[in-house]
């Protein structure tokens, strides 16, 4: 059983010293100490790093191109507990357009279904091999606008979990909303990240504090 938990754990700087926020969501299997490993790669000490545990290690039980039904309830417990993870940002004093969400795999699906669904200006959104959660033809009623939120994809031309077209719809439906969305495809990379990858976070973290986004 599929079971979620609103432990966080945290690394790099402290809210209240940092200049920007990175929510990271680790993938099926995985945990949050192994994807706050990827903090280091950013260089970015005065960002503090928060990510949550999924019990069990996943956020739901089945593939993300299931039907909507299968993953329920754990699929709106896992994204009421991001919900709940920016709140507590906000109210600690964060405020949402100096949050990056990043996710890999299961944790970048999550990361992209609640950006979609809870449309604002972010920090960021970093989706490494993921896509937007539904089954193939699901018709989406998301409103709001990420109002030129900096939009990352990126992920292998042959990923066995994540479909292709799937990341490519994704990538409208995020613009559609209003996010400046970058598209990366890796040819033959396979389910993992590469040097690149964390190249384009960096120019997000970079962006965020820059005098024309203060």
């Amino acid at each position: 059983m599929t079971t979620l938990t609103t432990d966080l754990i945290r690394a790099g700087a402290p809210i209240g010293a940092a200049r920007a926020a990175m929510i990271m969501v680790h993938g099926r299997g995985a945990s949050a100490e192994g994807i706050l490993e990827l903090a280091n790669a950013f260089d970015a000490r005065d960002v503090a790093y928060v990510a949550p545990q999924a019990e069990g290690g996943s956020w739901y039980p089945y593939s993300f191109m299931s039907p909507i039904s299968q993953n329920e309830p754990y699929l709106s417990r896992a994204l009421e507990t991001l919900g709940g993870v920016v709140e507590d940002l906000q109210r600690e004093g964060m405020p949402s357009e100096r949050i990056v969400l990043l996710g890999f795999s299961q944790g970048a699906c999550l990361a992209l279904e609640f950006a979609a669904r809870n449309a604002r200006r972010f920090g960021g959104i970093v989706a490494l091999s993921g896509g937007l959660i539904g089954p193939e033809g699901m018709k989406r009623n998301d409103a709001g606008t990420l109002a030129g939120t900096p939009v990352f994809l990126g992920c292998s031309d042959v990923d066995s979990h994540i479909p292709l077209a799937r990341v490519h719809e994704s990538a409208a439906v995020l613009t559609k909303l209003g996010g400046d969305v970058t598209e990366k495809i890796y040819r033959g990379m396979g389910h993992t990240i590469v040097q690149d990858e964390v190249d384009h976070v960096k120019k997000i973290l970079q962006g965020i504090g820059s005098p024309e986004n203060r």
